[in-house]
């Protein structure tokens, strides 16, 4: 699974920003053909990402291409263009306004063929899938089943604000006269429990007030608390924080690790089921919770600080 706490976007016209991209510590850089680039500007945009894939150093960072929707003319050319131009060095194509699974599937039968023609690994590229509208949101669990090459589902949350008519112009900030509770939880919710149906990862969108990196961090702390892998960054300053939100703490992936080795050695070598680690019982469900705390703190590139040693 691929860590996705910060998914950078960097619009394709700007050459300047694909390379300073390169040097954020992201984990993932999509770079853009859609809302960021002018209609006039999308041809040569599709020109610098080709060259900034092939030539850049992206030191490990998942690369992806948000390509146009597909309402529009543009989005058959930007697939063929960046994939045959640079297909070996792209991990993921990003499909917006995804409102069905039969967009997924059209984009899927595009890269298989493109990947043949060209002579690349049928079905190593990736899809992510942007929901940024009622009718996407009503079809996610089919959007989420619909091709063995999706790893994401990603909120779109500015054209889904406009698709329902919610009354505010702040991206991502509760609308004026919600008092109670959270407009953004069943939307959220929603698109998780489609995600995790499928094994898919789930993004949050962006948050567009770029200088205001506490209301960035506290809206983080909505989805990670819920359970998402990650979050839009659209400012170099808000890199570090999405970082640090969708990372462990030190001390609760310590811990994780604790319990599977814990687990691991009293179910094989004691042959028990239910087992003491301290005070703390833990047991197979105990198991799979540690399971994820660990695999995201692994991915963050946390290092242990605690070994396990069984009683005596």
């Amino acid at each position: 699974m691929r860590s996705r706490r910060s998914c950078l976007a960097v619009p394709g016209s700007n050459p300047r920003f694909l390379e300073k991209a390169q040097t954020l510590p992201a984990d993932e850089v999509f770079l853009d053909l859609e809302d960021s680039v002018a209609p006039l500007a999308k041809e040569e945009a599709r020109k610098n990402i080709v060259t900034a894939l092939r030539e850049g150093d992206w030191g490990g960072k998942v690369r992806v291409v948000r390509v146009n929707d597909l309402t529009t003319q543009w989005t058959y050319r930007d697939v063929i263009e960046v994939v045959e131009g640079a297909g070996e060095f792209l991990d993921c194509v990003m499909l917006p306004k995804v409102q069905d699974p039969t967009q997924v599937m059209w984009l899927d039968t595009l890269l298989t063929q493109i990947e043949r023609t060209m002579g690349f690994e049928v079905g190593r590229i990736g899809i992510e899938a942007q929901i940024e509208n009622a009718r996407g949101l009503v079809n996610a669990d089919a959007i989420a089943g619909s091709s063995p090459r999706l790893e994401t589902l990603v909120f779109g949350p500015a054209d889904f604000m406009a698709s329902i008519n919610m009354r505010t112009l702040v991206v991502g900030e509760q609308p004026p006269g919600y008092t109670e509770g959270d407009a953004y939880h069943y939307i959220l919710m929603r698109l998780l429990m489609a995600a995790r149906t499928h094994d898919l990862q789930v993004i949050d969108g962006p948050y567009l007030q770029i200088k205001d990196v506490e209301g960035y961090r506290r809206v983080a702390r909505r989805a990670a608390a819920l359970g998402f892998d990650g979050k839009w960054v659209l400012h170099p300053l808000q890199v570090e924080a999405a970082n640090e939100v969708f990372s462990p703490a030190q001390e609760d992936y310590d811990h994780a690790e604790l319990i599977l080795e814990a687990y691991e050695y009293y179910t094989t070598v004691e042959r028990r089921g239910a087992v003491m680690l301290g005070d703390e019982m833990i047991d197979e469900a105990s198991r799979k919770m540690a399971l994820v705390v660990a695999a995201k703190g692994r991915a963050a590139g946390l290092r242990r600080t605690s070994t396990f040693t069984p009683d005596s």
